[in-house]
């Protein structure tokens, strides 16, 4: 059986797409990717935020919430494969990328599989509380440690509710989704090639230790384009208590790719 073969399901790009059903005419969209274990609603309530000329489109990964059933991915070639192959048709406009932390990494991979596809570059790439593909990791492997070093990791990180750490039981469901997330990172190779011409916009806590506000400019080596970098208050789940100021710096840099901003510049 290979593992990195989910079955396909219904819905919006197989299943790939959750949350509230699409805007009408949107003049981009923004995918959202999430952390090692996340699901798809942690993106959900942001797309009040981007008003109707910005559809916000959370990705369900496999092996999460509305696709538990199905098997994770390992790698991360097979998981952006798969990806692009089902979001490709939702690229009749504009779009942009949002990563947290194992995202950002999925982001930038994506961002270059689309453009060997022939789908174009997003207009602008957004990496979150992730170190630059480059950067070695140096973090000892977690995807087959036990049980104990995997929860003392997420603890640290602060990514799961306390009440699910603290019930064996119900750690134990998601354990295999955060197990292959780590696998994807730890088995990752970066590969050397054109960079991407989109802006990219970086963001961490001023508190993270796994990536110091230094830690963001190699970011920066990949792109010919634009690149900003932003440090906000918090750890390195900062997009929960500085979700508003992340959500203006966003704002701010999509705005010239919608129609109201259009509107403005030609007036």
């Amino acid at each position: 059986m290979d593992l990195n073969a989910p079955r396909p399901r219904a819905g919006r790009a197989g299943g790939w797409i959750t949350g509230l059903p699409p805007r009408r005419s949107p003049a981009l969209r923004l995918f959202c990717l999430p952390y090692v274990g996340g699901g798809a609603q942690v993106y959900e309530p942001w797309r009040p935020a981007f008003g109707e000329d910005v559809e916000v489109c959370a990705v369900e990964l496999p092996g999460r919430q509305t696709r538990m059933r199905e098997s994770p991915y390992t790698r991360l070639d097979a998981l952006v494969g798969a990806l692009a192959s089902a979001i490709v048709d939702e690229l009749d406009v504009p779009y942009a990328l949002f990563g947290h932390s194992m995202g950002s990494l999925v982001a930038y991979e994506l961002a270059h599989e689309l453009r060997r596809r022939g789908a174009g570059e997003p207009c602008v790439l957004f990496v979150s509380a992730g170190p630059a593909p480059r950067v070695p990791r140096l973090l000892p492997p977690l995807h087959a440690a036990p049980e104990e070093r995997v929860v003392a990791r997420l603890a640290e990180l602060g990514g799961l509710p306390q009440e699910i750490l603290d019930e064996p039981e119900l750690l134990r469901y998601f354990l295999p989704a955060i197990r292959a997330d780590f696998e994807v990172i730890e088995t990752y190779a970066y590969r050397p090639r054109q960079p991407l011409a989109c802006p990219v916009v970086a963001f961490t806590g001023s508190d993270d230790e796994d990536l110091p506000p230094a830690g963001l400019a190699p970011w920066g080596e990949e792109t010919t384009g634009r690149f900003d970098q932003y440090v906000l208050p918090g750890g390195h789940f900062f997009l929960r208590g500085s979700q508003d100021e992340l959500l203006t710096l966003m704002r701010g840099a999509l705005a010239p790719y919608t129609r109201s901003w259009r509107r403005f510049a030609d007036a």
